[in-house]
This record gives C-alpha cells, sequence and structure tokens, in this order.
C-alpha cells in the first residue's frame, strides 16, 4: 500500500483516506473479519515489539498508534459538534456498532476535566487469560485521541481494570493534561 505520508498538524503521516475503500475491494468478503485475526494481529506485533524494543518502548508504541487512530476515527466517525452529553451518546453508539466495545460513562468530573470510562466485550483483551497485568495500550490511546478531537485538549487515559487482570470490564481513568 502506497501512504501519502503528509503530515498534518500532529506531525501524523496516516490519515483516514489511506484505509482505502472497503466496500469496492472486498466485495465478497466485506469489512468485517473475526476478532481473533484482530487479535492475532495485535499480539504477534505485540510479542515483536517487546523483544525487538522492550516493554516500555512497546506500550508507548501501541498509545501513540492508538490516539492516532483515535483522531481520525473521530474526525472521521462521530460528531464533534455536538455538546459533551450528546457526544458520549454519540460516542458508545459508534463503538458499540463498529463492534469495539460496549462504552460506559462511569463519572465525569468537568471542573477536573476527568472521566472514568468502561468497555465491556473490549476488542482487545475480552476473554483473554488472566495475567495479571492491563494490556489495551491501544485503546487508552484510543480514548486519548478520541477526547483529544473532541476537546482540542491532550488526555492522558490509564487502563486500571482489565480482563487481564481478572476484571470483565475494562476501565480507564482519563484526565485533561
Amino acid at each position: 500500500m502506497v501512504f501519502k505520508f503528509l503530515s498534518n498538524e500532529d506531525g501524523n503521516k496516516f490519515s483516514w483516506e489511506d484505509i482505502g475503500d472497503i466496500s469496492k475491494s472486498r466485495e465478497n468478503l466485506g469489512a468485517d473479519m473475526p476478532v481473533l485475526v484482530y487479535r492475532l494481529f495485535q499480539y504477534t506485533l505485540r510479542e515483536v515489539m517487546n523483544k525487538k524494543y522492550g516493554p516500555d518502548a512497546c506500550i508507548e508504541v501501541f498509545r501513540s498508534a492508538g490516539e492516532v487512530a483515535g483522531q481520525e476515527f473521530a474526525a472521521n466517525m462521530l460528531d464533534l459538534s455536538l455538546p459533551f452529553d450528546q457526544f458520549m451518546s454519540n460516542m458508545q453508539n459508534t463503538l458499540r456498532e463498529n463492534k469495539i466495545g460496549i462504552l460506559r460513562i462511569e463519572s465525569v468530573d468537568t471542573n477536573k476535566q476527568e472521566m472514568v470510562l468502561s468497555v465491556a466485550e473490549d476488542l482487545d483483551c475480552s476473554g483473554l487469560p488472566v495475567t495479571g497485568e492491563t494490556v489495551c495500550n491501544y485503546d487508552e490511546g484510543f480514548i486519548a485521541g478520541i477526547l483529544k478531537a473532541y476537546t482540542g485538549i491532550p488526555h492522558t487515559v490509564i487502563e486500571t481494570d482489565c480482563w487481564s487482570k481478572g476484571d470483565r470490564v475494562c476501565k480507564f481513568n482519563a484526565k485533561a493534561e
């Protein structure tokens, strides 16, 4: 695949158009694929990156990639002009429709610009064996990217609960930087 490699205002070279026209290119197979194929890609990539660059660098790359994806997803799939409550409802519906996960807003403190979100049936980890560690670094970045696209303010998002830690939903603490 040939990418345009033109940097946007964040210095990213990826753009939504780089995904291509799936409806024209996958006439027989369609846009959907099994979660196991997505996870096969993600976890083998994670393993190679861990071996080659170490776990800290791997986590940072996954978060950064998630943030780029979240910003592009928000700009192309969400209505960024909506008031906060309606935006969050739009985000919940869009994540569910795209089978990314079932988002729930646990708490919001608008004064501190902090929130706690949970995601059930998470694309990245629901059903994984318990390892005692969080693994949804891509999701941390993805949520941060969506919030940055909506608010214009960078956010830090940290996963606190994860299927891999024995929880049944992923929980994320988000706050404006």
